[in-house]
C-alpha cells in the first residue's frame, strides 16, 4: 500500500466517529430526492421524488395515485417536516392517511369547492286560537251537581270558534288540495329585434371550475410563502377537459417557486397537463387483482411507467462510444391485505 493510501486510511479511521468517509467524495447528485417508501419505484426513479421540482402522477380512477402520494407524505412527515394537501376533488380521507403512516399534525388540508352553507328548513307555524286553551269555567248545575241550563246553551259560541279554527288563512298553508286561483290574463309583447340580436347569454360556470380556481390560488399562496416541504395538488377526480384548460404559465410559475423554496410538488391528475414543467412524470395503470387465492382477496398489483424524467444520474462522466443498455422504464409492486401477511 502506498504512503498516500495509508495516510488516507488513517485520517478516515480517526474521523470516523465524526465524519464517516471524510476523504471519500460523495456520489454526484443532480438533484436531492425524497424516497416514496416503495422499493421498486425508488429503484426505478433513482431514489424517489425530486426536491425543488414538480412530479406528476397521471392515471385513471383506482390506479393507486393517492396511495402513492400518501406513502410519499408518510416519509416526509416522518422526517418532522410540514406538508400540505390541496384537495380540489374532495376525496382526501384523514383516516386512510393516518393508517398509511402520515402524521396529521404536520399536514395542512385545504378543501376547495366545498360549500358549508346550512339551509334553514322552512317550517310553517300553526297556531290555535286562544279560546282552545282557555279553561272552561265550572258550572254548577247538571255537570257540577244539581240542575243546569239547556244543552243548547252549552255549545253557544262553538261554531264561531270552529270557524276561526278552519279559516282560509289557516288551512291554506297545509292544504293538500289545489286551491283555485284567479287565472291571470295573458299579455303579449312585441319582440324587439335590436335587443334580440345583441343579447348574448353567458353560460354559468360549473362547480369544477370553481374548485380548480380555488386550488390554484391556494397553491400559489402556499408555494410562494414557503415552509412546506411537500405540496400535493389533487386533481384526480376533475375531468381532463377542465384540467387541460389551465395555462402552462401556471405550472412554470410553480416550478420556479418550488426551486426557490426547495419544495416537492406532486400533481395528481388524469391528464398530463404540466408538460415540460414537470421534472418527473409517472403514468399509473389501473390496479389489478393479484389472483393468489380463488376465494380470498389477497391484494392489488400496481404498475407504473416513467413517461418523463428530465435529469438522470450517470455513474461517471465518461461518455461511452456505444449506446449503453437502457434501464427498465416501469416497475410493479403489490398492496397486500392486512389479513394476508408477508409471503
Amino acid at each position: 500500500m502506498s504512503a498516500s493510501s495509508t495516510i488516507r486510511v488513517q485520517v478516515e479511521s480517526a474521523l470516523a466517529h465524526r465524519f464517516p468517509s471524510a476523504l471519500t467524495p460523495p456520489a454526484r447528485m443532480v438533484r436531492p430526492v425524497v424516497p416514496t417508501g416503495i422499493g421498486p419505484l425508488d429503484e426505478l426513479v433513482q431514489g424517489g421524488f425530486p426536491v425543488g421540482a414538480m412530479t406528476e402522477l397521471v392515471g385513471d380512477v383506482c390506479s393507486g395515485r393517492m396511495s402513492l402520494a400518501l406513502s410519499f407524505l408518510s416519509q416526509v412527515t416522518a422526517a418532522e417536516k410540514v406538508c400540505a394537501w390541496i384537495d380540489a376533488s374532495n376525496t382526501f380521507n384523514p383516516a386512510a392517511a393516518s393508517a398509511a403512516g402520515v402524521d396529521l399534525r404536520r399536514l395542512l388540508w385545504v378543501r376547495c369547492g366545498v360549500s358549508e352553507t346550512v339551509s334553514e328548513q322552512e317550517t310553517r307555524k300553526f297556531t290555535l286560537p286562544p279560546e282552545c286553551f282557555t279553561p272552561k269555567p265550572v258550572l254548577k248545575g247538571l255537570h257540577g251537581g244539581g240542575h243546569g241550563t239547556h244543552p243548547r246553551n252549552e255549545v253557544k259560541g262553538l261554531s264561531a270558534a270552529v270557524g276561526r279554527f278552519l279559516s282560509d288563512e289557516t288551512v291554506r298553508a297545509r292544504c293538500a288540495e289545489p286551491i283555485s286561483k284567479p287565472r291571470p290574463t295573458p299579455q303579449t309583447f312585441a319582440p324587439n329585434p335590436k335587443t334580440a340580436s345583441t343579447s348574448v347569454r353567458t353560460p354559468r360556470r360549473g362547480r369544477a371550475y370553481d374548485a380548480v380556481e380555488q386550488a390554484l390560488r391556494s397553491a400559489d399562496l402556499l408555494i410562494q410563502t414557503g415552509g412546506f416541504s411537500a405540496v400535493i395538488l389533487d386533481f384526480g377526480e376533475i375531468a381532463s377537459e377542465v384540467v387541460s384548460r389551465i395555462d402552462l404559465s401556471t405550472w412554470h410559475r410553480y416550478r420556479v417557486a418550488a426551486e426557490q423554496t426547495q419544495a416537492s410538488i406532486v400533481l395528481l391528475s388524469q391528464y398530463a397537463c404540466a408538460k415540460s414543467s414537470s421534472e418527473l412524470q409517472l403514468c399509473l395503470s389501473p390496479l389489478e387483482d393479484t389472483n393468489e387465492e380463488r376465494t380470498v382477496f389477497t391484494g392489488l398489483s400496481a404498475h407504473v411507467e416513467v413517461m418523463r424524467q428530465r435529469f438522470t444520474q450517470t455513474p461517471s462522466n465518461v461518455v461511452p462510444m456505444r449506446k449503453p443498455p437502457q434501464r427498465a422504464r416501469d416497475a410493479r409492486w403489490t398492496h397486500r391485505a392486512s389479513w394476508v401477511g408477508p409471503r
